[in-house]
């Protein structure tokens, strides 16, 4: 079950015509309403307090993580049926605050409980130079010394239906951004990339195959795998063409 809320935040008046007022020359935050979302595992309830007790004592990101995706299937559900592409799930950063708890009937649906936890997002380890290098790629790309590539983006998408379950979603958008990867890296050839460039062109018969089969039903074992292949191999050939720059 999943239950949508709005918290309140100062109400502004709708009018026919937009209305300009002076704004103060150093402006305080604006008040906004924040969205909550709360997934209630229904087809699994606690028998008695005990259980819950121990139950919240071990709950943590992986809980959050299937509540996540549950919350990702919904709202990519809603993006189809509305056909309003800027739907999309918040990831783990972008939330403001993650509790996992537990409580009693309409309790829960209201976003209160008998006892909950917040999760503190994990900050990844990162080296300092990793750490530096979208900053160096961001600013390049501002410069339009290196501007970002198209299967980049194409990339991008194949990896979210991919991570999220949409095999065959991924394997239409994967087939596409190995073409043009291929186009683009050979025109762009960086250091060292001939192999990379190689082992996508072995690659490009299976993702092809793979995306006909999605267009009439579910992708196989064997398809899935090369398509989380492929993607792998793209994705490594792209940070690889970006850390030569």
């Amino acid at each position: 079950m999943l239950v949508f809320s709005t918290l309140s935040a100062p109400r502004q008046r709708l009018t026919r015509r937009p209305r300009q007022r002076p704004a103060a020359p150093e402006p305080g935050p604006a008040a906004v309403a924040s969205s909550r979302v709360t997934v209630i595992d229904a087809d699994s309830p606690l028998p008695d307090a005990r259980a819950a007790r121990a139950w919240l004592s071990a709950a943590g990101e992986p809980q959050l993580s299937a509540h996540l995706g549950v919350l990702e299937w919904v709202l990519h559900a809603l993006r189809v049926s509305t056909a309003d592409p800027d739907v999309r799930a918040p990831a783990r950063e972008q939330l403001l605050i993650a509790r996992v708890g537990y409580g009693e009937g309409e309790q829960v649906a209201d976003g209160r409980w008998l006892a909950a936890r917040e999760l503190s997002a994990p900050v990844p380890r990162r080296r300092r130079a990793r750490l530096l290098e979208p900053q160096a790629r961001l600013a390049a790309a501002l410069a339009r010394r290196s501007p970002p590539l198209i299967c980049e983006d194409l990339a991008l998408r194949a990896r979210v239906d991919l991570d999220h379950g949409r095999e065959r979603a991924a394997a239409l958008q994967l087939r596409i951004a190995v073409e043009a990867a291929l186009a683009q890296l050979h025109v762009d050839m960086a250091p060292d990339m001939a192999e990379r460039i190689a082992q996508l062109e072995r690659q490009q018969q299976a993702v092809s195959a793979a995306a006909r089969a999605a267009l009439s039903g579910e992708l196989d074992a064997g398809e899935r795998e090369a398509v989380a292949v492929a993607l792998t191999r793209l994705e490594a050939a792209l940070r690889a063409r970006a850390a030569a720059q």
